[in-house]
């Protein structure tokens, strides 16, 4: 299995942070941690967004109420 390091899953589009916090949340299936450092599967799923949000998309304001 090949695996990637957190600067290099961040480049697909999220930043460090987000992956690494991800990562301590044990939201990436297959990751595994060596001391400090983390081994992400080249292939691994991008877990979903866990943030809410607070707006509808699209409605260029809050959602009435």
């Amino acid at each position: 299995m090949e695996y990637i390091s957190i600067l290099q899953a961040a480049s697909l589009g999220v930043s460090a942070h987000m992956v690494h916090k991800q990562l301590e949340e044990n939201r990436i299936n297959g990751a595994l941690r060596f001391g400090q450092a983390w081994m992400i599967p080249k292939y691994a799923e991008k877990p979903a967004d866990a943030r809410k949000t607070r707006y509808k998309k699209g409605g260029g304001g809050h959602d009435g109420g």
